[in-house]
């Protein structure tokens, strides 16, 4: 199952994360201040597939792998997919309503699955509700929330991968 290591605001080992990364994963650079993102960016060039988060002239200048956009702006995948036909293209997504508008998407990370620390006042979808909508949905779906070793085998085969934070720092 792939994986994806995603970035937040934390100050911590990202390089090191990603180094442990299997050949072939992908790390989402998230963070909101622009010069960290793009230190950041710079950082974990070449340690994996880089796609970034809600800045598509950091992706483009950097030569990222591709974008990725918060679920408020998934509609503007079709822009991006027009102007880098080359891009991969993700998307956050938190319902089943929220995927419907994602077949210009090549992935979306629902989330969150399981309880996580990093979005404690959210709701977690849990992992039947998760699966129906990672069945139904039209494009890959990466499971994101929460998920550790230790309960990733409760994720049903719906989900094309794992998207994590805290469990891969």
């Amino acid at each position: 199952m792939p994986l994806v290591l995603m970035t937040d605001d934390r100050r911590c080992d990202w390089g090191g994360a990603a180094r442990a990364l299997p050949r072939g994963s992908v790390a989402v650079v998230r963070r909101r201040d622009a010069v960290q993102r793009r230190m950041l960016a710079e950082e974990l060039q070449g340690l994996a597939s880089l796609l970034i988060a809600d800045d598509p002239a950091l992706a483009a200048e950097i030569g990222a792998a591709g974008l990725h956009l918060p679920e408020r702006r998934m509609r503007e995948a079709w822009h991006w997919r027009a102007r880098f036909p080359h891009w991969i293209i993700t998307s956050s997504a938190h319902s089943l309503r929220a995927l419907m508008g994602a077949s210009m998407l090549d992935a979306v990370f629902l989330s969150p699955v399981f309880a996580t620390a990093s979005h404690k006042q959210a709701r977690p979808l849990t992992p039947v509700r998760a699966a129906f909508i990672a069945a139904h949905a039209p494009v890959p779906v990466y499971a994101l929330g929460g998920v550790t070793s230790r309960n990733a085998a409760l994720l049903a085969p719906a989900f094309s991968g794992i998207a994590a934070i805290g469990s891969l720092i």
